[in-house]
């Protein structure tokens, strides 16, 4: 099973098995890239709504502090402002446990604490003298021991306007304090403490539950902390908390590596009071759901990659089905068996025209195998006739030399002349193998033909040779080329019963090629009978002796030397014939001359 399961799916062994591969990692690299950016577009997406929401949250809770501080603000402005309680009580001359002392107290009392009541926000509002006098209403107790401590003097240096002071104590609390000026010299403080319980409510900002918040002040003072910031920080750690900010006003968000753990930080500096948030939310715990997201998008894939497998495989196996079923027929055609049981492949695709195709080939294969047969059978039945014909000459031969031998032995001359033309002629036609002749050969088979037919004359008809050149009979000519043409002038152009008649052959020379004309004085043909002598039509048979015509001659001239060479024809009824035979000069020797007996 494994074996046919890894030879269908080998892509060195199968088309299917090509199929399969492709197909499977055309999916799984769609399934990667799907899932690597779903889940990195998540990921950055959840950073991002980290960073907005972390951001939004730090921003509503300054605007909501701000709101806080410019309300005890004017607390403080309408406190300072006061000259007949705060300053005159301030500057009275007044001492303790005296009866005007105590109204005064009474009198600051009361109006310190109209200001804050209704105001939960607020746990004190004092009011401190440099002369230390101290009045006060809420918690925790203060007293002339304050005019001693950092928080004064701070406030002293920085309350022009505003100052605010984070103080630990019994309770911890964020104080805002404001000078208190009477011609022109400070004589006092007002100071409001901003109850903490409303700051940690405030800055509760936890986008994971490890993600921690700082609060510094403008001297980069730890304000305020989420309860979750570690008791005891690395140098690395402390050295990003507590940096300035790079842009004063901003909000700015980074990603930091501290300790080997990633980090979101964003950092907001106030305007208004100088603070700056900074939020540190990790990366680790903030992802943590896209994790859990992203082991189930693995599991899907695996799970869709496992049924697309399945899938690929049985639609390539169905898609090469009709291949394989085209493969066995072909296997059975290489075992050389073509009448081998033929599967149907009616599809409209390549394969099915690839198996008419095959079909086709077949049966033309069929066709040609048994004209195969046939040609052999009848090659073979040409060979024995071939070897029947080759005693033939060798008897034909024999029986006209013992003619020849008997005529001489009878004194009958002619019959002797007849038997030996017709001996050199036959010798010449059949036993010389040779394509290419001299003009010397080539007359004499035409003297030799002449032998034989003047007797079919009444009157023996002359035939006069004119050479030019005696070196031009050395020349090589086609075989069998003047005596087609003589037979014609004899037979058609003399006719038996015409006397006075004759044939000149005459060889010459002429612009480098060899010319011949054969001329007779017989009845000469018209224009139309030239015309189809040369394209083999016409009442004018080709030769019986030969089996070759004028066109024959002509067209084999031309199939070896080009159309510039051939035979034109000139004639004139009841005057002559003229037969022009041109073709090139060649005076070097032909093969060598076979004959048979």
């Amino acid at each position: 099973m494994m074996a046919t399961l890894r030879k269908w799916i080998s892509p060195r062994l199968s088309i299917q098995g090509k199929i399969f591969i492709a197909f499977g990692l055309l999916t799984l690299l769609s399934i990667v890239s799907v899932t690597s950016l779903v889940y990195m577009n998540m990921r950055e997406t959840i950073k991002q709504n980290a960073i907005t929401s972390v951001s939004d949250s730090i921003r509503q809770a300054d605007e909501s502090l701000n709101v806080m501080l410019r309300e005890i603000d004017r607390l403080n402005t309408v406190a300072v402002t006061n000259e007949n309680t705060v300053i005159d009580t301030i500057l009275s001359p007044n001492e303790e446990i005296s009866y005007e002392w105590f109204q005064e107290q009474k009198r600051i009392t009361e109006f310190l604490s109209g200001l804050i009541d209704y105001k939960p926000y607020i746990s004190r509002i004092a009011v401190i003298g440099l002369n230390g006098k101290v009045f006060f209403s809420g918690s925790p107790w203060i007293d002339r021991t304050f005019l001693d401590t950092q928080a004064m003097d701070y406030m002293l240096r920085n309350g022009e306007r505003h100052a605010y002071f984070k103080r630990s104590g019994t309770k911890d609390a964020i104080s805002v304090g404001r000078v208190i000026r009477y011609n022109r010299e400070t004589i006092g403080v007002v100071m409001v403490d901003l109850n903490y319980e409303f700051i940690r409510n405030t800055y509760g900002v936890k986008p994971t539950a490890d993600s921690t918040l700082y609060v510094l002040d403008e001297q980069m003072e730890l304000v305020y902390q989420s309860e979750s910031a570690p008791s005891e920080l690395s140098p690395s750690m402390t050295e990003l908390i507590y940096s300035q900010p790079e842009a004063m006003g901003q909000e700015e968000a980074t990603e930091q590596s501290i300790n080997g753990k990633s980090y979101i930080v964003v950092t907001r500096h106030s305007d208004y009071t100088g603070w700056t948030t900074r939020a540190l939310v990790p990366l680790d715990s903030l992802l943590s759901e896209s994790v859990r997201v992203r082991n189930l998008m693995i599991e899907v894939s695996a799970i869709v990659m496992l049924v697309v497998l399945i899938g690929a495989l049985q639609m390539s196996s169905r898609t090469t089905l009709n291949i394989r079923r085209l493969k066995t027929m072909m296997m059975r055609v290489k075992d050389g068996n073509l009448d081998f049981p033929r599967t149907e492949i009616d599809t409209k695709d390549e394969i099915g025209e690839l198996y008419s195709v095959f079909t086709g080939m077949v049966d033309e294969l069929k066709r040609l195998m048994e004209g195969i047969r046939i040609s052999e059978q009848e090659k073979r039945e040409a060979e024995l006739t071939a070897l029947q014909a080759q005693i033939r000459p060798h008897f034909l031969y024999n029986s006209l030399n013992t003619i020849k031998y008997l005529a001489k032995l009878n004194g009958v001359p002619n019959i002797e002349e007849v038997s030996g033309s017709l001996v050199e002629l036959m010798r010449g036609v059949l036993g010389n193998a040779n394509e290419y002749l001299t003009v010397r050969e080539e007359l004499d088979y035409v003297s030799c033909y002449v032998a034989v037919v003047k007797y079919r004359f009444m009157e023996p008809v002359p035939v006069h040779i004119q050479v030019e050149d005696d070196t031009l009979l050395e020349c090589m000519m086609p075989k069998l080329t003047l005596q087609p043409i003589v037979e014609n002038a004899l037979m058609h152009g003399l006719g038996t019963s015409n006397s006075g008649g004759f044939v000149l052959i005459r060889v010459y020379g002429e612009n480098g090629d060899l010319n011949i004309d054969i001329m007779d004085n017989g009845k000469g043909m018209t224009r139309e009978q030239m015309d189809g002598l040369l394209a083999g039509q016409g009442d004018v048979p080709p030769s019986r002796f030969s089996s070759m015509g004028v066109r024959n001659v002509h067209e084999r001239i031309v199939r070896m030397y080009g159309e510039m060479y051939g035979i034109k024809l000139y004639s004139e009824q009841g005057l002559y014939t003229k037969v022009e035979i041109r073709i090139p000069r060649m005076s070097s020797s032909g093969p060598e001359t076979k004959e048979v007996g």
